[in-house]
Protein backbone atom coordinates (compact mmCIF):
# COMPACT_ATOMS: atom_id res chain seq x y z
CA UNK A 1 0.00 0.00 0.00
CA UNK A 2 1.08 3.41 -0.77
CA UNK A 3 0.73 6.88 1.28
CA UNK A 4 1.44 10.32 0.44
CA UNK A 5 2.60 13.02 3.27
CA UNK A 6 3.26 16.69 2.17
CA UNK A 7 6.52 18.24 3.58
CA UNK A 8 8.17 21.46 2.23
CA UNK A 9 11.37 21.48 1.23
CA UNK A 10 13.91 24.78 0.71
CA UNK A 11 15.82 26.08 -1.98
CA UNK A 12 17.56 28.58 -0.69
CA UNK A 13 15.10 31.14 1.43
CA UNK A 14 12.16 29.73 -1.25
CA UNK A 15 9.95 27.19 0.05
CA UNK A 16 8.30 24.18 -2.40
CA UNK A 17 5.87 21.64 -1.49
CA UNK A 18 7.31 18.16 -1.52
CA UNK A 19 5.47 15.43 -1.53
CA UNK A 20 6.88 12.32 0.26
CA UNK A 21 5.04 9.37 -1.00
CA UNK A 22 6.27 5.86 0.48
CA UNK A 23 5.27 2.36 -0.59
CA UNK A 24 5.82 -0.88 1.67
CA UNK A 25 6.39 -4.12 -0.11
CA UNK A 26 7.21 -7.68 0.56
CA UNK A 27 11.39 -8.28 0.52
CA UNK A 28 14.20 -8.08 2.57
CA UNK A 29 14.46 -5.76 5.40
CA UNK A 30 15.72 -2.10 3.47
CA UNK A 31 14.86 1.10 2.90
CA UNK A 32 15.18 3.24 -0.26
CA UNK A 33 15.01 7.19 -0.88
CA UNK A 34 15.10 8.17 -3.89
CA UNK A 35 14.36 12.05 -5.43
CA UNK A 36 17.78 13.40 -5.10
CA UNK A 37 18.26 13.07 -1.69
CA UNK A 38 22.03 14.40 -0.45
CA UNK A 39 23.58 12.67 2.47
CA UNK A 40 21.98 13.69 5.57
CA UNK A 41 18.05 13.07 3.34
CA UNK A 42 19.83 9.32 2.70
CA UNK A 43 20.91 8.96 6.57
CA UNK A 44 16.84 9.10 7.42
CA UNK A 45 16.48 6.41 6.58
CA UNK A 46 18.26 4.83 9.84
CA UNK A 47 16.78 7.44 11.97
CA UNK A 48 13.47 6.73 10.75
CA UNK A 49 13.93 2.72 11.52
CA UNK A 50 15.34 3.37 15.10
CA UNK A 51 12.42 5.34 15.58
CA UNK A 52 9.83 2.78 14.31
CA UNK A 53 11.68 0.00 15.98
CA UNK A 54 11.36 2.22 19.35
CA UNK A 55 7.77 2.38 19.25
CA UNK A 56 7.45 -1.60 18.51
CA UNK A 57 6.48 -1.44 15.05
CA UNK A 58 7.77 -3.84 13.09
CA UNK A 59 9.75 -3.56 9.63
CA UNK A 60 10.27 -7.49 9.25
CA UNK A 61 10.49 -8.74 5.83
CA UNK A 62 9.34 -5.35 4.54
CA UNK A 63 10.91 -3.48 2.02
CA UNK A 64 10.35 0.43 1.87
CA UNK A 65 10.82 2.84 -1.03
CA UNK A 66 10.61 6.53 -0.46
CA UNK A 67 10.33 9.06 -3.31
CA UNK A 68 10.28 12.78 -2.58
CA UNK A 69 8.96 14.67 -5.08
CA UNK A 70 9.80 16.82 -7.41
CA UNK A 71 12.19 14.11 -8.58
CA UNK A 72 14.13 16.61 -9.82
CA UNK A 73 14.48 19.52 -6.94
CA UNK A 74 17.69 18.67 -5.25
CA UNK A 75 16.62 17.83 -1.13
CA UNK A 76 18.84 18.75 1.76
CA UNK A 77 18.36 18.34 5.33
CA UNK A 78 16.57 16.70 7.74
CA UNK A 79 12.90 18.16 7.75
CA UNK A 80 11.87 14.98 5.96
CA UNK A 81 12.28 12.59 9.03
CA UNK A 82 8.49 13.45 10.42
CA UNK A 83 6.98 13.00 6.72
CA UNK A 84 8.68 9.82 6.02
CA UNK A 85 8.16 8.20 9.30
CA UNK A 86 4.07 9.00 9.02
CA UNK A 87 4.33 7.80 5.57
CA UNK A 88 5.76 4.54 6.25
CA UNK A 89 3.08 3.54 9.67
CA UNK A 90 0.28 4.40 7.06
CA UNK A 91 1.67 2.51 4.01
CA UNK A 92 2.45 -0.47 6.68
CA UNK A 93 -1.04 0.24 8.10
CA UNK A 94 0.05 0.53 11.43
CA UNK A 95 -2.34 3.75 11.58
CA UNK A 96 -5.59 4.47 9.55
CA UNK A 97 -5.73 8.66 9.73
CA UNK A 98 -6.50 10.57 6.40
CA UNK A 99 -4.13 13.39 5.89
CA UNK A 100 -5.21 16.22 3.73
CA UNK A 101 -2.81 17.67 1.56
CA UNK A 102 -2.79 20.72 3.16
CA UNK A 103 -1.18 19.21 6.31
CA UNK A 104 2.57 19.43 5.90
CA UNK A 105 4.97 17.99 8.81
CA UNK A 106 8.77 18.73 9.42
CA UNK A 107 11.01 17.84 11.53
CA UNK A 108 14.35 15.53 12.54
CA UNK A 109 14.20 11.92 14.23
CA UNK A 110 16.25 10.82 17.20
CA UNK A 111 16.39 7.03 17.88
CA UNK A 112 13.43 7.00 20.66
CA UNK A 113 11.11 8.52 18.22
CA UNK A 114 11.83 12.19 19.51
CA UNK A 115 10.93 15.16 17.05
CA UNK A 116 14.03 17.75 17.21
CA UNK A 117 14.32 21.18 15.77
CA UNK A 118 16.48 21.77 12.14
CA UNK A 119 18.23 24.25 10.49
CA UNK A 120 15.71 26.73 8.24
CA UNK A 121 12.40 25.64 10.38
CA UNK A 122 11.62 30.00 10.37
CA UNK A 123 11.65 29.78 6.19
CA UNK A 124 10.18 26.44 5.99
CA UNK A 125 7.39 28.54 8.29
CA UNK A 126 7.00 31.01 6.09
CA UNK A 127 6.77 28.79 3.08
CA UNK A 128 3.82 26.95 4.41
CA UNK A 129 2.34 30.44 4.78
CA UNK A 130 3.37 31.63 1.00
CA UNK A 131 2.00 28.22 -0.53
CA UNK A 132 -1.45 28.14 1.58
CA UNK A 133 -0.93 24.78 4.02
CA UNK A 134 -3.38 24.95 6.49
CA UNK A 135 -2.06 23.11 8.81
CA UNK A 136 1.67 22.64 9.70
CA UNK A 137 3.14 20.01 12.35
CA UNK A 138 6.61 21.21 13.96
CA UNK A 139 9.27 20.60 17.10
CA UNK A 140 9.23 23.81 19.14
CA UNK A 141 12.35 25.47 19.12
CA UNK A 142 13.06 27.97 21.70
CA UNK A 143 15.12 30.32 18.77
CA UNK A 144 11.37 30.63 17.35
CA UNK A 145 9.59 33.88 17.81
CA UNK A 146 6.12 33.63 18.60
CA UNK A 147 4.65 33.37 15.44
CA UNK A 148 0.39 33.65 14.35
CA UNK A 149 -0.79 33.72 11.03
CA UNK A 150 -3.86 33.95 9.90
CA UNK A 151 -5.11 30.64 7.95
CA UNK A 152 -2.26 28.21 9.06
CA UNK A 153 -2.01 26.21 12.70
CA UNK A 154 1.11 25.06 13.60
CA UNK A 155 0.87 22.24 16.25
CA UNK A 156 4.11 22.04 17.99
CA UNK A 157 5.25 18.52 18.70
CA UNK A 158 7.78 17.06 20.98
CA UNK A 159 7.65 13.26 19.90
CA UNK A 160 5.76 11.05 17.15
CA UNK A 161 3.19 9.82 19.62
CA UNK A 162 2.48 13.56 20.11
CA UNK A 163 1.68 13.50 16.06
CA UNK A 164 -0.13 10.55 16.40
CA UNK A 165 -2.15 11.11 18.79
CA UNK A 166 -2.99 14.82 17.37
CA UNK A 167 -4.08 13.35 14.46
CA UNK A 168 -6.18 11.01 16.04
CA UNK A 169 -8.32 13.70 17.43
CA UNK A 170 -6.71 13.70 20.78
CA UNK A 171 -5.08 16.95 22.78
CA UNK A 172 -1.75 17.11 23.34
CA UNK A 173 -0.07 19.91 25.75
CA UNK A 174 1.00 23.38 24.18
CA UNK A 175 4.54 24.41 24.34
CA UNK A 176 3.53 28.16 23.08
CA UNK A 177 6.01 29.89 24.80
CA UNK A 178 4.64 32.90 27.45
CA UNK A 179 4.14 35.94 25.97
CA UNK A 180 6.72 38.03 27.39
CA UNK A 181 7.19 41.67 26.78
CA UNK A 182 8.96 42.89 23.41
CA UNK A 183 12.78 44.17 23.30
CA UNK A 184 13.53 47.59 22.67
CA UNK A 185 13.40 48.33 19.13
CA UNK A 186 16.54 49.77 18.78
CA UNK A 187 19.24 49.21 20.94
CA UNK A 188 22.28 50.91 19.24
CA UNK A 189 25.05 52.32 21.19
CA UNK A 190 26.26 54.84 19.41
CA UNK A 191 23.72 57.86 19.11
CA UNK A 192 23.82 61.00 16.87
CA UNK A 193 23.79 63.00 19.52
CA UNK A 194 26.99 61.75 20.50
CA UNK A 195 28.93 62.49 17.78
CA UNK A 196 30.84 65.88 17.68
CA UNK A 197 30.32 67.87 14.53
CA UNK A 198 29.87 66.41 11.64
CA UNK A 199 26.66 68.38 10.72
CA UNK A 200 27.30 67.94 6.69
CA UNK A 201 27.69 64.31 7.30
CA UNK A 202 24.70 63.81 9.73
CA UNK A 203 22.79 65.97 7.09
CA UNK A 204 24.09 63.56 4.21
CA UNK A 205 23.32 60.22 6.22
CA UNK A 206 19.69 61.44 7.33
CA UNK A 207 19.10 61.65 2.69
CA UNK A 208 20.58 58.21 2.78
CA UNK A 209 18.46 56.97 5.76
CA UNK A 210 15.15 58.23 4.38
CA UNK A 211 15.86 56.78 0.52
CA UNK A 212 18.17 53.79 1.08
CA UNK A 213 21.13 55.68 -1.02
CA UNK A 214 24.51 54.23 -0.84
CA UNK A 215 27.12 56.56 0.69
CA UNK A 216 30.74 56.60 0.21
CA UNK A 217 32.98 58.39 2.99
CA UNK A 218 36.82 59.51 2.36
CA UNK A 219 39.28 61.30 4.64
CA UNK A 220 41.84 61.11 6.79
CA UNK A 221 42.70 58.23 9.91
CA UNK A 222 40.41 58.89 12.79
CA UNK A 223 38.37 61.50 11.34
CA UNK A 224 34.93 59.95 11.96
CA UNK A 225 34.39 57.56 9.33
CA UNK A 226 33.68 54.56 11.54
CA UNK A 227 31.57 56.09 14.05
CA UNK A 228 29.18 57.66 11.97
CA UNK A 229 28.61 54.27 9.89
CA UNK A 230 27.97 52.69 13.21
CA UNK A 231 25.37 55.32 14.37
CA UNK A 232 23.77 55.29 10.86
CA UNK A 233 21.49 51.96 12.07
CA UNK A 234 20.29 54.27 14.99
CA UNK A 235 18.60 56.71 12.56
CA UNK A 236 16.82 54.24 10.20
CA UNK A 237 13.23 52.92 11.00
CA UNK A 238 12.44 49.56 12.61
CA UNK A 239 11.83 46.83 10.67
CA UNK A 240 8.35 45.36 9.65
CA UNK A 241 7.28 41.86 11.59
CA UNK A 242 7.54 40.65 7.68
CA UNK A 243 10.98 41.78 7.15
CA UNK A 244 12.28 40.99 11.13
CA UNK A 245 10.70 37.23 10.13
CA UNK A 246 12.54 37.48 6.48
CA UNK A 247 16.00 38.44 8.25
CA UNK A 248 15.64 35.64 10.80
CA UNK A 249 15.50 33.52 8.05
CA UNK A 250 18.72 34.53 6.19
CA UNK A 251 20.08 34.18 10.39
CA UNK A 252 18.90 31.21 10.54
CA UNK A 253 20.31 29.37 7.06
CA UNK A 254 23.90 30.83 7.50
CA UNK A 255 23.92 29.05 10.96
CA UNK A 256 24.06 32.29 12.52
CA UNK A 257 22.58 33.21 16.05
CA UNK A 258 19.64 35.14 15.07
CA UNK A 259 18.48 37.97 16.73
CA UNK A 260 14.66 39.04 17.77
CA UNK A 261 14.89 42.82 18.15
CA UNK A 262 13.56 44.95 15.34
CA UNK A 263 16.64 46.91 14.73
CA UNK A 264 17.92 47.15 11.63
CA UNK A 265 21.23 44.37 11.08
CA UNK A 266 24.48 46.00 10.59
CA UNK A 267 27.25 44.04 8.93
CA UNK A 268 31.20 45.01 9.20
CA UNK A 269 32.99 42.45 7.72
CA UNK A 270 36.67 42.61 7.50
CA UNK A 271 38.46 43.35 4.22
CA UNK A 272 40.58 40.44 4.29
CA UNK A 273 36.77 38.24 4.27
CA UNK A 274 36.66 36.31 0.65
CA UNK A 275 33.80 36.58 -1.93
CA UNK A 276 32.36 33.85 -0.92
CA UNK A 277 31.87 35.21 2.70
CA UNK A 278 30.75 38.42 1.15
CA UNK A 279 27.89 37.14 -1.42
CA UNK A 280 27.29 33.66 -0.42
CA UNK A 281 27.86 29.96 -1.45
CA UNK A 282 29.70 27.08 -0.83
CA UNK A 283 28.13 22.99 -1.53
CA UNK A 284 24.88 23.68 -0.34
CA UNK A 285 24.97 27.70 -0.83
CA UNK A 286 24.17 29.46 1.84
CA UNK A 287 24.02 33.22 2.42
CA UNK A 288 26.44 35.89 2.88
CA UNK A 289 27.50 39.09 4.22
CA UNK A 290 25.01 41.36 1.75
CA UNK A 291 22.21 38.90 2.81
CA UNK A 292 22.98 38.97 6.21
CA UNK A 293 22.70 43.01 5.59
CA UNK A 294 19.07 42.05 3.68
CA UNK A 295 16.58 45.59 5.13
CA UNK A 296 20.10 46.97 7.03
CA UNK A 297 23.21 48.74 6.72
CA UNK A 298 26.25 47.14 4.92
CA UNK A 299 29.40 48.81 5.93
CA UNK A 300 33.07 48.11 4.44
CA UNK A 301 35.62 50.02 6.12
CA UNK A 302 39.23 49.80 4.55
CA UNK A 303 37.03 49.54 0.44
CA UNK A 304 40.47 50.15 -1.12
CA UNK A 305 40.94 46.79 0.88
CA UNK A 306 39.14 44.76 -0.71
CA UNK A 307 40.00 42.53 -3.50
CA UNK A 308 38.87 44.04 -7.03
CA UNK A 309 37.02 41.02 -7.94
CA UNK A 310 34.64 41.06 -4.42
CA UNK A 311 33.79 44.56 -5.07
CA UNK A 312 32.92 44.01 -8.70
CA UNK A 313 30.58 41.10 -6.85
CA UNK A 314 28.64 43.49 -5.50
CA UNK A 315 27.59 44.94 -8.92
CA UNK A 316 24.40 42.76 -8.84
CA UNK A 317 23.03 42.82 -5.53
CA UNK A 318 23.40 47.12 -5.37
CA UNK A 319 21.68 47.02 -8.74
CA UNK A 320 18.55 44.20 -8.21
CA UNK A 321 18.46 43.86 -4.36
CA UNK A 322 18.96 39.91 -4.66
CA UNK A 323 21.81 37.28 -4.66
CA UNK A 324 22.02 34.60 -7.71
CA UNK A 325 23.93 32.09 -6.77
CA UNK A 326 24.20 29.15 -9.34
CA UNK A 327 25.69 25.58 -8.64
CA UNK A 328 25.86 21.93 -10.93
CA UNK A 329 22.83 21.02 -9.18
CA UNK A 330 20.94 23.63 -8.20
CA UNK A 331 20.26 27.76 -8.68
CA UNK A 332 19.72 29.47 -5.27
CA UNK A 333 18.32 33.11 -4.88
CA UNK A 334 19.09 35.21 -1.63
CA UNK A 335 17.18 38.79 -1.26
CA UNK A 336 20.23 41.56 -0.40
CA UNK A 337 18.22 44.75 -0.02
CA UNK A 338 21.39 46.93 1.75
CA UNK A 339 22.07 50.38 2.19
CA UNK A 340 26.33 50.20 1.64
CA UNK A 341 28.35 52.44 3.31
CA UNK A 342 31.85 52.37 1.90
CA UNK A 343 34.73 54.58 3.59
CA UNK A 344 38.25 54.91 3.11
CA UNK A 345 41.49 56.87 3.08
CA UNK A 346 42.25 59.48 0.62
CA UNK A 347 45.62 58.10 0.10
CA UNK A 348 47.87 55.33 1.17
CA UNK A 349 49.34 57.00 3.96
CA UNK A 350 45.92 58.87 5.09
CA UNK A 351 46.91 62.34 5.27
CA UNK A 352 45.95 64.09 1.50
CA UNK A 353 44.74 67.07 2.02
CA UNK A 354 45.30 67.21 6.19
CA UNK A 355 45.96 70.63 8.01
CA UNK A 356 47.56 68.61 10.51
CA UNK A 357 50.15 66.01 8.91
CA UNK A 358 52.65 66.05 6.03
CA UNK A 359 51.45 63.39 3.14
CA UNK A 360 54.45 60.89 2.16
CA UNK A 361 52.77 59.59 -0.92
CA UNK A 362 53.87 60.11 -4.38
CA UNK A 363 51.39 60.89 -7.34
CA UNK A 364 50.98 57.56 -8.89
CA UNK A 365 51.10 56.11 -5.04
CA UNK A 366 47.63 58.23 -4.65
CA UNK A 367 46.60 57.27 -7.87
CA UNK A 368 46.92 53.26 -7.65
CA UNK A 369 45.24 53.35 -4.16
CA UNK A 370 42.41 54.96 -5.35
CA UNK A 371 42.40 52.87 -8.84
CA UNK A 372 41.61 49.90 -6.64
CA UNK A 373 38.28 50.80 -6.04
CA UNK A 374 36.80 50.68 -9.69
CA UNK A 375 34.84 53.46 -11.71
CA UNK A 376 31.22 50.93 -12.05
CA UNK A 377 31.76 50.69 -8.47
CA UNK A 378 32.11 54.53 -7.55
CA UNK A 379 29.34 55.01 -9.69
CA UNK A 380 26.84 53.07 -7.58
CA UNK A 381 27.28 55.40 -5.26
CA UNK A 382 24.69 57.66 -4.53
CA UNK A 383 26.41 60.65 -1.83
CA UNK A 384 30.15 61.17 -1.68
CA UNK A 385 31.19 62.68 1.54
CA UNK A 386 34.63 64.34 1.84
CA UNK A 387 35.16 64.43 5.64
CA UNK A 388 37.96 66.11 7.68
CA UNK A 389 38.85 66.24 11.35
CA UNK A 390 36.83 68.38 13.65
CA UNK A 391 37.58 71.00 16.39
CA UNK A 392 36.07 69.51 19.31
CA UNK A 393 35.71 72.57 21.49
CA UNK A 394 33.44 74.55 18.96
CA UNK A 395 31.28 71.84 17.95
CA UNK A 396 30.48 70.66 21.50
CA UNK A 397 28.99 73.77 22.24
CA UNK A 398 26.70 73.17 19.11
CA UNK A 399 23.15 71.72 20.11
CA UNK A 400 23.06 67.98 18.52
CA UNK A 401 20.03 66.10 17.48
CA UNK A 402 19.53 62.74 19.06
CA UNK A 403 18.91 59.95 16.61
CA UNK A 404 15.70 59.01 17.99
CA UNK A 405 14.85 62.69 16.76
CA UNK A 406 15.97 62.40 13.10
CA UNK A 407 14.78 59.05 12.83
CA UNK A 408 11.30 60.20 13.42
CA UNK A 409 11.88 62.30 9.88
CA UNK A 410 13.08 59.69 8.02
CA UNK A 411 10.44 57.62 9.07
CA UNK A 412 7.84 60.20 7.72
CA UNK A 413 9.56 60.90 4.06
CA UNK A 414 9.64 56.93 4.01
CA UNK A 415 5.53 56.94 4.72
CA UNK A 416 5.33 59.49 1.75
CA UNK A 417 7.33 57.35 -0.25
CA UNK A 418 5.24 54.29 0.24
CA UNK A 419 2.08 56.14 -0.52
CA UNK A 420 3.61 57.77 -3.54
CA UNK A 421 4.82 54.21 -5.17
CA UNK A 422 1.67 51.98 -4.03
CA UNK A 423 4.23 49.53 -2.00
CA UNK A 424 7.39 49.64 0.19
CA UNK A 425 9.70 51.12 -2.10
CA UNK A 426 12.33 54.05 -1.55
CA UNK A 427 13.35 56.59 -4.25
CA UNK A 428 16.80 55.18 -3.78
CA UNK A 429 14.99 51.64 -5.52
CA UNK A 430 12.16 52.64 -7.53
CA UNK A 431 12.80 52.05 -11.08
CA UNK A 432 13.18 54.70 -13.25
CA UNK A 433 10.10 54.40 -15.13
CA UNK A 434 8.19 54.83 -11.89
CA UNK A 435 10.35 57.42 -10.30
CA UNK A 436 10.12 59.28 -14.05
CA UNK A 437 6.42 59.31 -13.83
CA UNK A 438 5.53 60.48 -10.26
CA UNK A 439 8.10 63.51 -10.66
CA UNK A 440 7.72 65.36 -13.75
CA UNK A 441 10.58 68.31 -13.48
CA UNK A 442 10.56 71.38 -15.80
CA UNK A 443 12.33 71.87 -18.82
CA UNK A 444 15.03 74.25 -17.06
CA UNK A 445 15.22 71.33 -14.26
CA UNK A 446 16.35 69.31 -16.34
CA UNK A 447 18.61 71.62 -18.49
CA UNK A 448 20.49 72.19 -15.25
CA UNK A 449 20.82 68.76 -14.58
CA UNK A 450 22.11 68.14 -17.79
CA UNK A 451 24.57 71.31 -17.83
CA UNK A 452 26.22 70.22 -14.16
CA UNK A 453 26.57 66.60 -15.56
CA UNK A 454 28.52 68.07 -18.91
CA UNK A 455 30.91 70.24 -16.35
CA UNK A 456 31.17 67.54 -13.53
CA UNK A 457 31.52 64.74 -16.13
CA UNK A 458 29.13 62.80 -14.50
CA UNK A 459 27.98 59.21 -16.04
CA UNK A 460 23.92 58.67 -17.03
CA UNK A 461 23.73 56.79 -13.99
CA UNK A 462 24.84 59.56 -11.68
CA UNK A 463 22.24 61.95 -13.33
CA UNK A 464 19.52 59.38 -12.52
CA UNK A 465 20.87 59.16 -9.00
CA UNK A 466 20.63 63.25 -8.57
CA UNK A 467 17.01 62.67 -9.24
CA UNK A 468 16.51 60.16 -6.63
CA UNK A 469 18.47 62.24 -4.24
CA UNK A 470 16.49 65.49 -4.96
CA UNK A 471 13.10 63.87 -4.80
CA UNK A 472 14.16 62.01 -0.82
CA UNK A 473 14.95 65.51 -0.06
CA UNK A 474 11.53 67.23 -1.07
CA UNK A 475 10.05 64.10 0.85
CA UNK A 476 12.36 64.90 4.06
CA UNK A 477 10.56 68.67 3.81
CA UNK A 478 7.22 66.90 3.12
CA UNK A 479 7.17 68.81 -0.32
CA UNK A 480 5.19 67.23 -3.43
CA UNK A 481 7.00 68.70 -6.19
CA UNK A 482 11.18 68.85 -6.83
CA UNK A 483 12.29 72.70 -6.35
CA UNK A 484 16.09 74.05 -7.99
CA UNK A 485 17.71 74.05 -4.61
CA UNK A 486 16.87 70.70 -3.86
CA UNK A 487 18.74 69.72 -8.07
CA UNK A 488 21.37 71.76 -5.85
CA UNK A 489 21.73 69.82 -3.17
CA UNK A 490 21.59 66.88 -4.78
CA UNK A 491 24.25 67.50 -7.12
CA UNK A 492 26.57 68.77 -4.08
CA UNK A 493 26.33 65.18 -2.74
CA UNK A 494 26.91 63.37 -5.34
CA UNK A 495 30.04 65.34 -6.29
CA UNK A 496 32.86 63.26 -6.31
CA UNK A 497 35.27 63.99 -3.31
CA UNK A 498 38.53 66.20 -3.37
CA UNK A 499 40.80 63.07 -3.82
CA UNK A 500 39.09 62.63 -7.14
CA UNK A 501 39.83 66.29 -8.28
CA UNK A 502 43.14 65.78 -7.07
CA UNK A 503 43.56 62.49 -9.16
CA UNK A 504 42.82 64.54 -12.08
CA UNK A 505 45.45 67.25 -11.89
CA UNK A 506 47.95 64.74 -11.02
CA UNK A 507 47.09 62.76 -14.57
CA UNK A 508 47.08 66.08 -16.59
CA UNK A 509 50.33 66.86 -14.80
CA UNK A 510 51.87 63.70 -15.61
CA UNK A 511 50.84 64.33 -19.47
Amino acid sequence: MSSNVTSIGLRGLEGYRVRVEVQAVDGMETIVIVGLPDASVKESKERVAAALHSMNHSLTDQKIIINLSPAEQKKNGPLFDLPMALGVLLSLKEIQVKLSEDFAFIGALSLDGGIRPVEGMLPAILAAKRLGLKRLYLPFDEALPQLEFKGLDLIYVSSLSDVIQHLYGQTILSFRPPITQEESIIESTVDFSKIVGHSYAKRALEIAAAGEHHVFMSGPPGCGKSMLAEAFPSILPPLTEEARLEVMSLYQLNTCSPTSSREPPFRNPHHSASGVSIIGGGQNPKPGEVSLAHKGVLFLDEIAEFTKKTLDMLRQPLESGKVTISRAHSTVRYPAQFILIGAMNPCPCGFLHSLTHYCTCTPKQIIAYQNRLSGPIRDRFDIHLSLKPVDLQVDQENEKESSDFIRKRVTAARERQYERYGEQICNGRVSYDQLTKSNILSNSQHQMIRQMSLKNNLSNRAQIKILRLARTIADLQQVKTISDGHIWEAVKLQKRGEENVHRLRVRKGLK
